[in-house]
């Protein structure tokens, strides 16, 4: 399917202009916990977006700390670069986005870190929510985590 006209996220040439402001999130970590927290996409100029979480992880065995995290996103033709925050950027991966059968606009990337491999998956959702999973296998890691962004509103 060809099409990439979304109602909520309009069409992947519009994802990054509608991703800026604020979102709340919560992230599933199979077998190991949970975080809830805020989510900024703050724009750097016309092609780039900082991204910042901060929140609450609740760990299985009752741990709870304070988390964060920090990427940029930098628009593509109908899809978008995710970078480490990192002095000189990292790439993390490029997500090509299309649109799907239940009307979302989906795209997925794999990122080889060291032995481990993250297939990540972005979903926008014709709701206006965003749904990120990364299912990360090797000898080191092995688990799935799914984050289901709202808007704040």
């Amino acid at each position: 399917m060809n099409e990439t006209v979304i109602d909520a996220w309009r069409d992947a040439s519009q994802v990054m202009t509608r991703l800026a402001g604020a979102w709340s999130f919560n992230r599933v970590i199979e077998s190991q916990g949970h975080m809830q927290g805020l989510a900024t996409f703050t724009p750097l100029d016309a092609e780039r977006l900082a991204y910042r979480e901060q929140g609450r992880l609740r760990l299985l065995n009752g741990t709870e700390l304070e988390a964060e995290r920090e990427y940029v996103f930098c628009a593509r033709d109908r899809g978008f670069d995710v970078y480490f925050k990192e002095n000189p950027p990292r790439l993390f991966h490029t997500i090509s986005l299309s649109a799907t059968a239940g009307r979302a606009l989906s795209g997925s990337a794999d990122h080889l870190c060291n032995l481990d491999n993250y297939q990540s998956t972005y979903t926008f959702l014709p709701d206006g929510r965003l749904v990120i999973r990364h299912v990360v296998s090797g000898p080191r890691k092995d688990y799935m985590m799914t984050t289901t962004y709202m808007r704040v509103a």
